[in-house]
């Protein structure tokens, strides 16, 4: 008998119908060790984890040792990331197996589960030592900020390595919002009609050249009264030209959230959760990915299934630009099977399927065709010209869209296609240049500036994205944490922070530098050259924690709390009572200890 161990318990009864006899399928139900709870458990200058089997990882390990002893093999198939290499190291290292193979797929079909057992590993240790250095590093800031920061302030609050740039980024914007004043400004607008059959038709004024040196709007709204009551102009210029719109990129983890935040109302977290079940069931690849680009064996399976549909194939295959830092370690999100329409348990695992069918069909269509007109018409104002433009569009071909038109991959409608949708609304009529057009009415514009819209979870995971603070598999987590820890709250949809979120990053910032946006980008980079075997995980360790003291000890000082005798902060800690509810007391303990043994 030979033994596969894998993650989750939901992928094992459909790992083992597709082995068959001869195999046992068991699951690590995900890590069975991590860092003792109650202690640091990793010091300095090695910075070697001391890990403990988790409260649930006793009773598995215990199990799969058992199982073990009586397969002749043994297979490591945990998850095809970081996290999963990690996994996979500790149960080798915990169950002391010796040829344990590594293997790894990135959907549960029989093909791609037997292509991997046919190609053994062994675990990459510079995998291993990337995620073991995101957890010393989560643990480090967690565990010698968090102390401090409560003392400081009053309240039982903790600080995180991402969570807490996080909870500064949805603070600053509600502040940048507080603080916005409103600036009112005009334009002016003129309608046609050039016969009955035609629709009225709309020209904008364009204020630029009106404005003073430093203005950025148009503040005199007499002027723009009298570009509003103007009637007779001559048409400068008619341009025609046609613009093409790509269908969006198959999805990554990030996207995907996004996406199905905007579309199904649905959480990172939520969405992770049906991924999660639609990848156990064998309908999509795996979840947890960076790349928007995918196999040519699936590009390949897309095409023949459009070319069947009779829908417009793009001539050659798209690939798409990853973003800068992605790992690219397996492809993008999409079904494991093209031609099956739908797949999953409950209503919202179906919807999120086809959410994700549709993008990655989507992909490998013709882009969808626009003809455009632009027309330039001048009259005089107050002894200058004054020019208006009209533009308008017309869809000559759906291309993509004929698929998926409403998709949405991010959560603001990009300026582009607020613009698109009036201009297809917008009939222009081709007229040529020298031809004198009469406006039927005129309307002056007035408009506000407005702040920046609150933060929803899908925008904010786009944000964290964009500034490379956290990875893929962490986005979730990150939301997750600031709100239950009431840090962040939600309205409606959008998120604001909480009096308590407010404390957290005023008493962080201009004290510790993994606050910074830069300096958490920077540690994301550290840890990706971890695992390209181009950096040290001694040195990026050592660096930051050697900073993260030299920050303790100042906020120290500068809070009044430091150890007489070395220096060190001095962070509350508790005794609790003994057998009988006796003996508990609250002391100030030195936080060097067991080095440096001082309390209070």
């Amino acid at each position: 008998m030979k033994l596969l161990i894998l993650e989750s318990p939901g992928k094992v009864k459909k790992v083992q119908e597709i082995l068959g006899p001869g195999w046992k399928v068991a699951a690590s139900v995900g890590h069975v060790r991590d860092l003792p709870p109650r202690e640091m458990g990793v010091a300095a200058p090695d910075f070697k984890p001391q890990y403990v089997p988790t409260d649930r990882g006793k009773d598995v390990l215990s199990r799969l040792a058992r199982s073990a002893k009586q397969a002749e093999a043994v297979y490591l198939a945990t998850d095809p990331d970081r996290e999963g290499e990690a996994i996979a190291w500790h149960l080798q290292d915990a169950l002391k197996l010796k040829d344990a193979k590594r293997v790894t797929y990135a959907e549960i079909t029989g093909k791609a589960i037997k292509a991997a057992l046919d190609a053994p590993r062994s675990i990459d240790m510079a995998l291993v030592a990337a995620q073991e250095g995101r957890r010393v590093l989560d643990r480090l800031c967690g565990y010698l900020v968090s102390g401090p920061l409560a003392n400081v302030t009053g309240e039982r609050l903790s600080a995180g390595r991402v969570q807490s740039p996080a909870v500064r980024l949805v603070v600053e914007r509600e502040r940048e919002i507080k603080n916005f004043r409103s600036t009112t400004h005009y334009g002016a607008g003129l309608t046609f009609k050039v016969n009955k059959i035609t629709d009225n038709w709309k020209a904008v004024w364009q204020v630029k050249p009106w404005l003073e040196d430093g203005q950025e709007f148009l503040l005199d709204k007499a002027l723009a009264e009298k570009a509003a009551a103007l009637r007779s102009l001559e048409v400068l210029d008619c341009k025609e030209s046609e613009r093409r719109s790509a269908p969006p990129a198959p999805f990554t983890t990030s996207s995907l959230q996004q996406a199905a935040s905007n579309v199904l109302k649905f959480s990172p977290k939520q969405t992770m959760q049906l991924a999660q079940k639609l990848y156990e069931g064998g309908h999509i690849t795996y979840m947890r990915t960076d790349s928007p680009n995918l196999s040519q064996e699936a590009v390949d399976a897309i095409r023949a299934f459009c070319e069947g549909q009779g829908w417009p194939l793009v001539e050659t295959p798209r690939t798409w630009k990853s973003k800068q830092g992605a790992q690219e370690a397996h492809e993008a999100i999409r079904p494991t099977h093209i031609e099956v329409e739908k797949a999953g348990e409950t209503g919202e695992e179906k919807a999120l399927y086809q959410l994700i069918r549709l993008r990655s069909l989507a992909s490998q269509l013709e882009d969808a065709v626009y003809a455009v007109r632009v027309l330039q018409l001048a009259t005089d104002l107050n002894g200058r010209q004054a020019l208006f433009e009209a533009k308008g569009r017309t869809l000559l071909s759906l291309g993509w869209k004929v698929l998926t038109a409403n998709d949405a991959a991010t959560e603001d409608t990009p300026p582009d296609d607020l613009e698109g949708a009036a201009e297809l609304e917008n009939p222009v009529p081709a007229v040529k240049p020298g031809v004198m057009l009469t406006a039927l009415a005129g309307t002056v514009l007035t408009k506000k500036t407005k702040p920046a819209t609150r933060f929803t979870e899908a925008s904010l995971v786009r944000e964290l994205e964009r500034r490379g603070i956290g990875r893929p598999s962490t986005y979730a987590a990150i939301l997750d944490t600031i709100m239950r820890r009431s840090y962040v709250k939600t309205e409606k949809r959008f998120l604001l922070p909480t009096p308590l979120g407010e404390t957290v990053v005023d008493s962080l910032c201009g004290h510790f530098t993994f606050v910074e946006y830069e300096f958490t980008r920077t540690m994301e980079q550290a840890l990706d050259d971890i695992a390209a075997g181009k950096a040290d995980y001694r040195t990026v360790i050592g660096e930051a924690h050697a900073r993260l003291e030299q920050e303790l000890q100042a906020f120290a000082k500068a809070t009044g709390k430091t150890c007489p005798k070395c220096g060190k902060p001095m962070v509350h800690r508790v005794k609790k009572p003994g057998k009988y509810g006796k003996g508990g007391y609250d002391f100030w303990g030195c936080s060097g200890w067991p080095e440096c043994k001082e309390t209070a």
